[in-house]
């Protein structure tokens, strides 16, 4: 089945980011795929994996200038959650370049280091139309509040 969950991370460095959210993801047996392209190292790359890839949410773990997000925002009408990493400045300049998009290009985004959060909210999206996804989530909700 294609993956429904496209998770690009700027780099290899955001590893544990993306365990955070696959493993939430998994826990949902929700279809994704990973990937790991920069916005600004391999442009192409990117590009290409946002037009060729069947994904109705994209997840974008990246720190720093923290581009990855937007560029995937300004290229798809699909929804885009931004994760912000602590890499420097404890996370906070990933976290106001992701947040702090233009008017028409937005992105969802978690907080620092939340990669689960991710994973739940691109869940919520999917339940949207998936009754065995929301049912799993409101079970799964009641849990967590336990």
């Amino acid at each position: 089945m294609a993956e429904r969950i496209l998770i690009v991370s700027g780099s290899k460095s955001d590893e544990k980011i993306v365990k955070k959210v696959t493993d939430l993801l998994d826990e949902f047996g929700a279809e994704y795929k990973t990937e790991i392209a920069s916005a600004h190292r391999t442009p192409e790359k990117l590009e290409k994996l946002i037009e060729e890839s069947p994904a109705e949410v994209f997840i974008a773990v990246a720190g720093l200038s923290a581009a990855l997000p937007g560029v995937i925002a300004s290229k798809t009408a699909k929804p885009v959650i931004g994760v912000p990493v602590d890499v420097k400045l404890e996370g906070l300049d990933a976290l106001l370049s992701i947040m702090q998009m233009p008017p028409g290009v937005p992105v969802a985004t978690v907080g620092i280091d939340n990669g689960k959060n991710a994973g739940v909210l691109a869940v919520q999206i999917l339940a949207l139309k998936d009754e065995k996804l929301k049912e799993k989530l409101n079970r799964m909700r009641k849990e967590w509040g336990k």
